[in-house]
């Protein structure tokens, strides 16, 4: 009876502790990671690191001279060598650690071995980033950062640089319009395009920034931002009239650059620029960055007449794709598909938008659509996404490169109060002014009660 009651007292305790740490890790997942997982795969990580180099196949012969002083000193077997590693790092999502390379070695090595390395240490997944020849970064993520997106505290934001998602190695994902101009956003209904939407505008609210939008589904995703754009078209007809202004001003730009470079030739050459960045500051023209709803709107036609509108339209698109990134002016292209079958044009304007984010899609033609000319293996993982996961996407660029993101939560009236916020930013554009949206005072009361679409 007294080993009984022993064996209570003492597994009592331990059952609750068991208990707890389960919860910890399913509720708080970063709690549990913080007080039990980092430990623990610091610990494996410290003391199975040769052998787990040596099972990837990541260790070399040593040099000569180190053998001959292993037989001379212990007289024991000279093992092969694994990659030198430095101090773990402990972050709020994981751990981080870098390794010099073996001669011989490159970094794919260890990217081919990145599956075995998280098995063998106990995380979630492990990343390999380059960070100088012959030293790598291994980057370990402790739990499933997507499942509920927390943006890190140093996301890297600047003016055109808005952090939008979150990447899988619990990185910021940054849309930069500098790097990638042109963007196209492609995925089905409640996949969490509007969602990313939202940021990208609410990010681009407090700069010095010209936002205009086509949205012909009457205006219901971009109308609540009417305070914050310059200009805004609900339905084709009235798009057909906002992208001629939009390329006249890309000319009436070029025709700026093309004044300044012809100067006296005693103008040093950093003075003299082929895009609207090097101009002088007070000469340059404000950024505009162009949202597109539904892109396939544009394409569709009923009659000959809307035919050739909607040839212009494209057109002028291609246009504003090929050269409005020297001009200021970027392209942000969103749908839920965006194939040839749409008409004349739309594989030539696809080329053009040069990053891509793929949420989820309804088949596997709509992810080769946006990725399968750039990175061929993210289109597996675009169709492995699920609907209980909204705003969850495959970002890919021309690089070849890929990553999963996920948008946090942000509701439609916190993101229509910060328009109202910047209201005052809106630049002084006359050709735009005509499109101007008129700015309710009301706001409908569907907004006071968002429903989350983001766990």
């Amino acid at each position: 009876m007294s080993e009984l009651m022993t064996l209570v007292e003492v597994g009592g305790p331990a059952a609750g502790l068991g208990a707890g740490a389960a919860y910890l890790r399913a509720r708080h997942p970063a709690a549990y990671w913080s007080t039990v997982g980092m430990p623990a795969s610091a610990a494996r990580l410290v003391g199975s690191y040769g052998s787990v180099m040596d099972s990837c196949g990541l260790t070399v012969p040593p040099s000569r001279l180190r053998a001959l002083a292993v037989r001379a000193a212990t007289r024991r077997e000279v093992r092969p060598v694994p990659p030198r590693r430095g101090l773990l790092r402990p972050t709020t999502t994981g751990l981080r650690i870098r390794l010099r390379l073996a001669p011989g070695q490159e970094p794919a090595d260890v990217a081919a071995s990145a599956e075995r390395l998280r098995h063998a240490w106990g995380v979630h997944g492990v990343y390999v980033e380059p960070v100088k020849p012959g030293v790598v970064e291994l980057r370990l993520v402790g739990f499933d950062v997507l499942r509920r997106v927390r943006m890190p505290r140093k996301a890297g934001g600047g003016f055109l640089r808005v952090p939008v998602a979150l990447r899988e190695d619990a990185t910021a994902f940054v849309r930069d319009y500098r790097a990638v101009p042109h963007e196209l956003v492609l995925g089905a209904t409640l996949s969490g395009k509007s969602m990313y939407l939202r940021h990208l505008i609410t990010g681009l609210a407090g700069q010095s920034v010209a936002l205009a939008g086509i949205d012909c589904k009457r205006g219901v995703e971009l109308a609540p931002f009417a305070p914050r754009l310059s200009g805004l078209a609900t339905e084709p007809a009235e798009a057909a009239e906002l992208l001629p202004v939009l390329v006249r001003e890309m000319e009436d730009r070029y025709d700026l650059i093309r004044a300044r470079q012809g100067i006296a030739p005693s103008t040093p050459d950093e003075e003299i620029t082929s895009d609207v960045w090097g101009l002088p500051q007070a000469e340059r023209p404000v950024p505009i960055v162009l949202f597109v709803d539904e892109v396939a709107e544009l394409f569709l036609v009923a009659s000959r007449k809307d035919e050739e509108r909607r040839d212009e339209m494209v057109t002028q698109l291609i246009r504003l794709a090929q050269l409005g990134w020297a001009a200021g002016i970027y392209l942000e292209v969103c749908g839920q598909r965006f194939g040839a079958e749409l008409g004349k044009g739309a594989t030539m304007l696809r080329a053009q938008l040069s990053g891509r984010v793929c949420h989820r899609v309804n088949d596997e033609p709509s992810a080769k659509m946006a990725l399968g000319d750039i990175a061929p293996e993210a289109v597996g993982a675009a169709c492995t996404i699920a609907p209980e996961r909204p705003g969850l996407a495959v970002v890919g660029d021309t690089s070849g490169g890929w990553s999963r993101i996920r948008t946090p939560y942000l509701s439609l009236a916190d993101a229509a109060a910060c328009c109202e916020r910047t209201a005052h930013l809106v630049p002084d554009l006359p050709a735009l002014k005509p499109f101007r949206p008129a700015v309710s005072t009301v706001r409908p009361a569907s907004l006071t009660k968002p429903r989350p679409a983001t766990a």
